[in-house]
C-alpha cells in the first residue's frame, strides 16, 4: 500500500513539476509575450495622439529598418526582439514601428509624403532613406524621441546584452545626464 501511494506522489508531483517547473530563486517570471507588437509609423503616431488626449505622455518611437532578404535582420528578430524582457520593455516604454526599406506603399509622416523609389533590382523607401541618412544598411534601428526628433540610428545586427544597454539609456532618460561611455561602465545587465 505504502509504495503505491509513494508511486502515485512520485507521479503527481512529476505531472505538476513539467506543467509548472521550479524556478531558481532569482529567475524572472515574464507575464509579458515574449512578441513585440509591432505597429506602421501611422499607427505609433495615431497611438501617441490618442495616449495625449487621454492624458497619458507619449512613448518615443523605436523602428526596426529591415529588408525581406536580410539574414541579419531575421536573425535580430529572432535572436534579439523575441527575447522576453527585450520585447516587454519595448512595448512598454517605446512605440515599437517595423518598416520594410523596400515598401511600395507611400508613408505620411510630419505631413510629408514618402514613396518607395525604383532604383536597381530592387529599389528603396524614401522614409527609411531618410531615417539611414541615405546610408542603406540592413538591420538599422531608430529611435524618435516623443516629438520625432531622431535620437539615434544604429546600423547592423544588435546582439540581446548590447540592445539591453542601447534601450535603457536611451528609453530611461539616461543619455539626458550621463555620457554613453560612463552608463556603459555603470550599467548592470540581468543578462
Amino acid at each position: 500500500m505504502m509504495k503505491i501511494l509513494s508511486a502515485k506522489i512520485l507521479l503527481i508531483t512529476s505531472l505538476l513539476l513539467a506543467i509548472n517547473p521550479i524556478l531558481p530563486i532569482n529567475s524572472k517570471v515574464y507575464t509579458a509575450e515574449k512578441n513585440v507588437k509591432w505597429m506602421s509609423i501611422e499607427e505609433a503616431v495615431q497611438a501617441a495622439q490618442r495616449d495625449k488626449a487621454e492624458g497619458r505622455a507619449p512613448k518615443k518611437v523605436f523602428i526596426d529598418i529591415y529588408t525581406d532578404w536580410c539574414g541579419w535582420c531575421k536573425k535580430m528578430d529572432k535572436d534579439t526582439f523575441e527575447h522576453p524582457e527585450i520585447s516587454a520593455y519595448l512595448n512598454a516604454n517605446f512605440y515599437p514601428v517595423k518598416l520594410n526599406a523596400e515598401q511600395k506603399e507611400d508613408i505620411v509622416f510630419n505631413d510629408h509624403t514618402f514613396k518607395f523609389v525604383p532604383n536597381g533590382r530592387r529599389g528603396y523607401h524614401q522614409f527609411a532613406a531618410s531615417l539611414m541618412d541615405g546610408k542603406m544598411s540592413y538591420p538599422t534601428v531608430v529611435f524618435l524621441d516623443e516629438n520625432y526628433k531622431l535620437m539615434q540610428r544604429i546600423p547592423g545586427y544588435l546582439q540581446v546584452k548590447t540592445f539591453d544597454v542601447i534601450i535603457k539609456y536611451l528609453g530611461d532618460n539616461h543619455y539626458k545626464t550621463t555620457e554613453w561611455q560612463d552608463f556603459q561602465k555603470t550599467y548592470k545587465s540581468d543578462f
